[in-house]
Order: structure tokens, then sequence, then C-alpha cells
């Protein structure tokens, strides 16, 4: 019973959580008093569960008094069943209250990456604050030296006590800057060629860095880097002289974003820059110097950016014209007013706009951002408004800005345009990318680029096509892949080069080579797996209905369809011609001269209609009693096999096969008309004769008509060879002597 007792408190099922499994029996105690449990009805479940779930219960103590009160082995039975019960309900419990923390640890989770955002955020737009305001007091003081100028120097003084006042001063301090930068760049290989000289370039922080790869974090290299008031120079450290640099790369400051990188033990004092297309991380040795690596090159930045500011303020204003000497030529006076006139007729151009000042940065932004739209307005507002301005110095500064930021748009659209991006998305994808660059005015390299994904976009469909069992179905699939791909390309073209008519010729260019390539794997798969001509021809009947759907965009590619299968078609036409008089010539050599026997009257109602389908509408009359037909079976046979041949053909037909068809068409019935004539004259039972006489009266009064008629249908002129074949057969002559087919 005590063995009965504990089988029958044994958790069983997968993921049943028992208190035993839970932990909570600790190891020993006795039960006491309150171990006695009722079997009945009636709150026996809660105080089982009590009992259970008390820290003083003990599974052996409870097994063996559960034992001992027990009258049999129902009551152990009934007590399992309940704790299983039990043990069930624990484990659907456990599993509800997992799922419920479960959906809250990820509810927390979204509501901290949220707050990390607005974080850091918040801890932008404060640093975009900090620095507006900076530039508004640096701009009030500029603003109220120029008004009082000796103001300004003692302001000046008396905030920097080593800062220059007088002009020698001055000059001494730029040449000390000068010096300075001179000695550092000596021990840099590679970067005196790389650095204009210019007088106002100065050094204004260097340091110890060392490189990390952005993907994957990787330490690459230890570097030294050169902040200029203009630039910054990035050296590699050699690795046998201490103190010596060789030159990796130079960053106008003007294209350079800075941006902080949050600590991630144990990468921390990290800092990225960003130069289009490019970006690098660095390390400083410590947060200290992190943070003044990114005070200084904000603060070099935007002193970059004022100075730029107020020289082009500068040039734009307008500059008085020196005053000539005095001539005492009386016909100078007469030119003088003359060269006045356009002087004053000149105008001057106002770069000093706000959005003319912010123009590059916020084409690199459009960039970064991927908004091509947006860079493309702007590219058109400016466009737009320099349209009647003269081009003068300042001008083409900005537009040496801008033209460099063309330069990588562009280079971007044709990157989207690329075919090694994503080919999904059908020829839609690509429009945005090819309205943005025939906008710039590339519209020709739009066109090349656009054909050149949509050709790669269809080779990848055709190589995906599953090759099916059946030649047929393939061909059904490969056709709706090809000119359905075709028909949307032709339409997304005439949408997006609507205006461009000078890129259709490349479109049809580009339809012409998409056929090649669809003919080779239909040639493929039809003709070089040596297929039936029946089968051949329901393929290309597939394919010249699938081209003329076509003809809704007003594309007719039928022509060049038949251009590239005709040499395939020839070869097909020809290798069943040869098998059909292979046929017919072993059918001749056992021929017997006898009538057909069908034997049954369903094998003669079969044969009726065959030579109906055929078009031999009086065969009735070639039939005798019960199942005979006064035909032979060479020229039955040869009579089915020719009407088949022509139907298929008939299927292939094109102007380009005419004399392929027709030409075998006579070799085939030259074989058989032949074969009667030279019979007719070599055989002597006359019974024989006249048999032979009724199968060449068939063959020239029945046969020959027929397949004249149908040729002339499917062709939509008559052949005259068949006639002259005709009329010439019944007076051909055989070599008496021979005694074999004269082919």
């Amino acid at each position: 019973p005590q063995a009965a007792a504990a089988a029958a408190v044994e958790p069983r099922g997968a993921g049943a959580a028992s208190p035993v499994a839970a932990g909570r029996v600790p190891g020993g105690g006795g039960c006491g008093a309150d171990m006695a449990l009722s079997l009945g009805e009636g709150g026996g479940g809660s105080r089982l569960r009590r009992q259970l779930e008390s820290g003083g219960f003990a599974a052996g103590e409870y097994v063996k008094q559960l034992s001992q009160q027990s009258d049999g082995d129902r009551d152990l039975q009934e007590h399992r069943q309940r704790i299983q019960a039990l043990s069930e309900e624990t484990a659907q419990s456990l599993k509800r209250n997992v799922y419920q923390n479960y959906r809250q640890f990820i509810e927390t989770a979204r509501e901290i990456s949220y707050l990390e955002s607005e974080m850091y955020q918040l801890s932008h737009i404060l640093t975009e604050q900090k620095g507006i305001m900076e530039a508004v007091t640096q701009a009030l003081l500029l603003q109220a030296d120029r008004d009082d100028p000796a103001l300004g120097a003692r302001r000046a003084a008396a905030a920097d006590p080593f800062l220059p006042l007088s002009a020698k001063d001055a000059a001494a301090n730029e040449e000390g800057r000068q010096r300075t930068l001179t000695t550092l760049l000596e021990k840099v290989e590679g970067c005196r060629d790389l650095l204009p000289e210019s007088p106002g370039k100065y050094l204004v922080y260097n340091g110890d860095l060392v490189e990390y790869d952005a993907d994957h974090m990787a330490q690459i290299q230890r570097v030294h880097a050169f902040l200029m008031n203009d630039c910054l120079l990035v050296a590699t450290a050699l690795p046998n002289r201490r103190g010596a640099y060789r030159y990796d790369a130079l960053y106008p400051l003007d294209g350079l974003a800075v941006v902080n990188v949050k600590d991630n033990p144990p990468m921390k004092d990290m800092f990225k820059l960003l130069m289009f297309p490019e970006s690098r991380i660095f390390q400083a040795e410590n947060a200290k110097i992190k943070k003044e690596w990114l005070e200084v090159l904000e603060e070099t930045k935007r002193n970059r950016a004022l100075s730029e500011k107020r020289r082009l303020e500068q040039e734009a204003l307008p500059r008085p014209a020196p005053t000539p000497p005095e001539s005492t030529n009386p016909f100078d006076e007469d030119e003088d007013e003359e060269e006045d006139e356009p002087s004053a007729e000149e105008e001057v151009v106002d770069l000093s706009l706000e959005w003319i000042q912010e123009l590059p940065e916020d084409l690199d932004v459009c960039i970064a951002q991927r908004d091509f739209e947006g860079a493309v307005d702007l590219l058109d507002k400016l466009n737009e408004y320099l349209a009647d301005k003269p081009v003068s110095q300042p001008v083409k500064e900005l537009r040496a800005k801008v033209d460099e930021r063309v330069r990588q748009l562009t280079d971007v659209l044709v990157f989207e345009l690329s075919p090694d991006r994503s080919l999904r998305g059908g020829p839609r994808a690509t429009r945005r990318a090819v309205s943005q660059l025939i906008r710039l005015g590339q519209s020709t390299k739009a066109c090349e680029l656009f054909l050149k994904n949509r050709a790669a976009a269809v080779q990848t469909a055709i190589r995906q096509l599953r090759i099916e069992g059946a030649t047929l179905l393939y061909i059904h699939k490969l056709c709706h892949v090809f000119f359905t791909s075709l028909l949307e390309t032709a339409r997304e073209f005439e949408t997006d080069f609507a205006g461009n008519n000078g890129c259709y010729s490349a479109f049809v260019v580009w339809a012409r080579s998409s056929m090649r390539m669809f003919v080779d794997a239909f040639s493929k798969q039809v003709f070089d797996s040596k297929e039936s001509l029946s089968t051949a021809a329901e393929c290309v009947k597939v394919a010249k209905e699938h081209c003329k759907q076509l003809s809704e965009i007003g594309l007719d590619l039928t022509f060049i369809i038949h251009a590239l299968l005709v040499k395939d078609i020839k070869g097909a036409l020809q290798s069943y011609k040869d098998i059909i008089i292979e046929a017919t010539k072993h059918r001749n050599s056992e021929e017997m001269w006898r009538k057909m026997n069908l034997m049954t009257p369903e094998a003669l109602g079969k044969l009726r209609e065959e030579m109906r389908s055929c078009g031999v509408g009086n065969f009735d009359q070639y039939t005798g009693d019960d199942c005979w037909v006064n035909l032979s079976y060479t020229v039955v046979a040869f009579t089915k096999q020719t009407m088949a041949f022509l139907e298929e053909a008939l299927k292939l037909y094109f102007p380009e096969l005419h004399m392929v068809l027709l030409e075998s068409l006579v070799e085939i019935i030259l074989v058989a008309v032949q074969h009667v004539d030279y019979s007719l004259r070599c055989e002597q039972d006359p019974e024989k004769k006249v048999f032979i006489r009724q199968n060449a009266s068939f063959l020239y009064e029945t046969v020959l008509p027929v397949v004249e008629k149908r040729f002339e249908e499917g062709v939509g002129k008559p052949a005259k060879q068949l006639q002259d074949l005709r009329n010439a057969s019944r007076s051909m002559r055989v070599n008496p002597e021979s005694t074999t087919s004269v082919v």
C-alpha cells in the first residue's frame, strides 16, 4: 500500500509543476495533527493545496500517513487524481504568470528605449541651443566691436591678456602659429604637397587617437590627428620612428560631421567622424580628452562657418571704382561715358541669404537621409535664383561647392539603380532614383541604368524558373514571366521618360537584346532537347501569342522573334522531313500492295475520322464491304503523316520559312509518287496493277489537291511547285530495268 500511495502522488505529464519540484518541500519534519485529509467531496481541494503549500510539509511522512488511513486501492486512485489535477492547475498558473511577466518585460524594454531616444534628442537639442547662444553672443560682440573699435580692443585685452593688440604683435602671433604648424607637419610624411600654403592656416589642436572598425568595433591602428582652422589631417604612426607619422587622410571641415558615441564598456571615450560616404570611429585616451576633441571640433567648425560667411558678405558689398587720372584728350570723355553704362547696370548677387549659406550642409543632410527629392528641390531653387544673375567669383565658389554635392548625389542615385541592389519591387521601385536623375539633367545615364537594372531583373526571373518535366508547361511559365516583365518595363519607361523621346531608341535596342536572351532559353528547352514537331509548334504558338500583347503599347517585336527562331525552326522542319522520308522508304521496301482489313467497324470509323480531319472528304468511295479499305497501308500511312507534318509546319510558318517548307513537302511527296510509278511499271500481276492504279489515283486526285489547298489556306498564296509536281507525276517514267525506286 505504501508503494501504491507513493506512485499515486507522483506528478505525471510533461510540464506539470509539483510542489516538490517547485522547491516547497523541506528536508524533513513531521506533518503534525493537520496531516489528516478527508477524501470526501467539498473543500478537499483547498485543504490539500494549503497542506502541500505549508512550510513544514514532508512528502515521506505524508505518504506514509495516507497509506495508513486509506481503505483500499480506490481511495489511493482518487487521491492520485486530485493531486494530478492540482499539479496541472499549478502548471497552467505558472505558464500564465510567465507569459504575463514576459509581456511586462517587453513593454518595460520599449519604454526604456523610448526614454533613451528622448534623452538623446534632448541632449542634441541642448547642444544645438548652446551653439546657437554662443554664436549669437559672438555675433553681438563682433557687431559691438565694429561700432566701437576701442571698446572691442579693451574687451579683448581684458578677456585675454596675452592677445596681441598691435599689428606688429598680430603678425608675430600669426608667424608663430605658422611656424608651429610647419614644425609639426615636418614630422608627417607625404602631406607637404597636399596642404596648400596659405597665410591664414594654423594649427588648432592635435593629439593621439586609436581608430576602431565601424562595423565590428575591432582596433585598427593608432593615429595622430592635426586639427587646423579649415581641415583635419589624420596620420598613422610609423612603427620604427618615434614621433614620426605618415599621411593617411585629409578632411575639409565644411563636409565633416562629429557625432558622440555612447559609452558601452569596454568601448568608451569614442567619437565618430562622418565624411560622406564614409565614417570613422576614434577613441581618446580618457573622457577629458574626448570632451576636448568634441568641443574644439565644434568650435573650429563654427568659427570656420562664421569667417566664411563674413568673407562672402564683404565680397558681396559693392566696391568703389578707382578714379582714373584726368586726361586732356577730349575724345576720352565719350569713351568713359560708354564704359560707365554697363558697369552701372551690373547687379551685385546677394549670397548672404540664410538658405544659400546653409545650402551645402542641407544638401549633405538630404543625401545622408536619402531625401533625394529634397536635395533636387534645393538645387532647382538655387538654379532658379541664379538664372538671371551675373557669374561673379562668389557665385563660382558656391557653384563649385554645390557641384561636389551634385556628384555625390549622382553617385548615390547610380548605386540605387545598380543591379547589385535588390531587384524586388518591379520597375516601379526604380522610379524614384530615375526621376531625380532626370531632374539633374542625367536622362541618358538614367535610361542606361534603368535598362541595365531591368535586364538583370528579367535574367534573374528566368533563371529562377523551375524546369518542369513537361516542356509546354515550362514554356507557358517562361513566356508569362518574360513578356509580363517586358510589358511592365515598357509602361514604366513610358512613364519615366515621357519627355525624352531620344531615349526610346535605347529601349528598342534593349528589348531586342532581352528578346535574344529569351530565345536562348526558349531554344535550349524546345529545340536542343529534340522535342517533337507538334510540341515545338505549340511552344512557338504560345510565344507568338504572348509577343502580340506588346502591341497594346505600340511595340511589335514579332519580326525579331521570327528572325531569332528561323534557324532553329528550319532545323526542326528538315529533321522531321528526314524522319518521314526514312519511314516512307522503310514502308515502301515492305510494300505487298494489299487491301487494308481493319477487322472491326470501330477501327474503320476511326480511320474515316482521321482522314476527314486530314481534309480527305471523299474517303468513303475507297472503302469496301465489311471492314475493307481499297487502299494499301503504305499510302494511307503516308497520307496521315504528310498532312500531320503540313499542319504542324503551318503553325510554325512565317515568310522566311516559305521555301524551306515548300521544298520539304516536295521531297516527301516525291518519295511516295515515284514509288507508286515504279511499282506500276514493274508489277506483272494484272489484279495488283489495278490496285496500284487505284492507289495512284488516290494520291494524284485526292491527296495532292488537299495538300495544295491546305498550303494555300495556311500561307495565303498558291504554290506553283506543288501544281507542277501534280501535273508532272502522271507522265513520270522510271527505268524498266531498275529494281529500286528513283528518288
